[in-house]
């Protein structure tokens, strides 16, 4: 995105405002007017794979206080399936057409035999043109830190952010990159044995010690609990024999949900102690559903890479001391796309020509409500299979096909370009997603459709039609049939 003069000079004019009206702790007041904001993004962290989400396996006390604290989105929606498409969604506000990340490069994955269509080229990241979240707080006077895994660019430092510790263009910590030496880059090494996701949460105390005088933005995307599945050795022994429930019973998986919790809890203290708790909004998600095959989502169908239920919904919390009623809930259907314009309006920051399309969650804060909206997923490439036997998608070779999703009311649409087949499931009475009634309902079936094609025209997604020459129909069964018979 290229900024025009009349955008530069709004930004130019917002921080002069800044300034002279935001007067900071450190010129004498009690406390900031605007707020300092956390965001805690955790790598493939599935929408239950937490306790007050309804797990009972894992362990997470520090995160349970703190959903108490705050308000539990329990519908909230990654807005991509996996991470490099939903965290580019997440920083520039912008749904994928309009940025063109659609996954993890390539977007051709999976056998080439078993694919019918030649997939959209995906874009691996965000341009630096982009004027991202970071950029958006830098231009109203904060400072900036990333610490964790980055990932839609190679260099943080172009795309709006001051202090970047182990963030760069790769999306994983590497083969058995959770202990120092580590395998990432922008990164010093500790002592040998180091856990990644203690030095991240200190070097992110740091950058809250250093700025405490000064509003911040503070994003800590964890590597953590991405695989390679790694634990500290005492937690997994914590985890080894207890009794697993409901297809969650990886003890080394546990123990990194476990870490995970101990840090978020270690930085929420470390705010309370430099008494900027009351003045700092804590928001905690995940970029994409958890991958099925190392810990299930029951009753939600799939996980990671596939627009099932359980590829895309992810748990979220807000937490604002005064601005955001604590212990409560709410059911709104909301993505990450909707953080950007809810930050954008609490900052009171000029949108220039920023083409935003989340919406503001603000009015939720206090029981309020927004109006209800259709969400669409495009995802016009290709994901190849984690695990044949227990990904649950539509085929057990890919967990992505080519195609767009849409949910409208309790209603949901899949399409597929491949063969241009549709699924229609009543999410309010099959959340998994199990009885298709695209046959038996075609009336809602069609309204949906024409809802659909109406976004891809507005968004002028690509849509892949070119054949594949390389398919093979009869390999493509033959693979079929010995998953079948396994």
């Amino acid at each position: 995105m290229n900024f025009s003069f009349i955008q530069y000079f709004f930004l130019l004019s917002a921080l002069i405002l800044f300034s002279g009206s935001c007067v900071g702790p450190s010129q004498g007041s009690e406390k900031s007017i605007v707020p300092n904001v956390v965001l805690i993004v955790v790598d493939d962290l599935g929408w239950k794979d937490l306790e007050f989400m309804g797990s009972e396996y894992y362990e997470t006390p520090n995160l349970n206080a703190f959903a108490k604290e705050g308000l539990v989105f329990t519908k909230a929606y990654a807005s991509a399936a996996n991470c490099a498409p939903s965290r580019a969604c997440l920083l520039s506000g912008l749904q994928s057409p309009r940025h063109a990340v659609y996954t993890v490069s390539p977007s051709a994955r999976g056998n080439t035999k078993t694919r019918k269509i030649i997939p959209v080229k995906n874009t691996k990241h965000l341009t630096n043109e982009v004027f991202t979240l970071p950029d958006l707080f830098k231009s109203v006077g904060y400072s900036t830190g990333s610490f964790g895994k980055w990932h839609v660019g190679d260099d943080p430092t172009l795309q709006g952010i001051d202090v970047n510790v182990g963030g760069n263009g790769r999306g994983n910590p590497g083969k058995e990159g959770y202990f120092s030496p580590y395998k990432i880059q922008n990164i010093t090494n500790g002592p040998d044995g180091e856990y990644l996701t203690d030095r991240l949460t200190d070097e992110a105390i740091q950058f809250v010690t250093d700025n405490k005088s000064n509003p911040f933005l503070l994003y800590i995307p964890f590597y953590t609990v991405h695989t390679p599945i790694m634990a500290k050795e005492e937690l997994y022994q914590k985890f080894k024999d207890k009794k697993g429930s409901n297809g969650q019973s990886n003890p080394e998986y546990a123990a990194m949900v476990y870490s995970m919790d101990e840090n978020v809890g270690r930085l929420l203290t470390h705010l309370k102690e430099q008494d900027l708790e009351e003045n700092t909004l804590v928001i905690f998600t995940s970029d994409n559903g958890g991958i099925r095959a190392i810990s299930s989502q029951e009753p939600l169908r799939a996980g990671k890479g596939s627009y099932y239920e359980g590829g895309t919904r992810v748990p979220m919390v807000m937490k604002w001391p005064g601005k955001i009623k604590p212990d409560t809930n709410s059911r709104t259907r909301i993505t990450n796309l909707d953080i950007y314009p809810t930050l954008q309006k609490i900052l009171n920051a000029p949108k220039g020509d920023l083409q935003l399309d989340g919406v503001d969650l603000s009015p939720l804060f206090n029981g309020g409500e927004i109006k209800e909206r259709d969400l669409v997923w495009h995802f016009p490439i290709y994901l190849q299979a984690y695990n044949k036997q227990l990904d649950d998608g539509r085929d057990p070779l890919f967990r992505t096909r080519p195609g767009t999703t849409i949910i409208s009311a309790n209603w949901k649409l899949h399409k597929y370009y491949e063969d241009g087949g549709l699924e229609l499931f009543d999410l309010l009475n099959d959340p998994g997603e199990r009885k298709d009634l695209s046959e038996t309902n075609p009336k809602k079936t069609a309204e949906l459709h024409n809802k659909l094609e109406k976004w891809i025209k507005d968004y002028d997604a690509p849509i892949p039609t070119e054949l594949n020459l390389a398919y093979d129909a009869a390999f493509e069964k033959s693979e079929l049939n010995k998953i079948r018979s396994d």
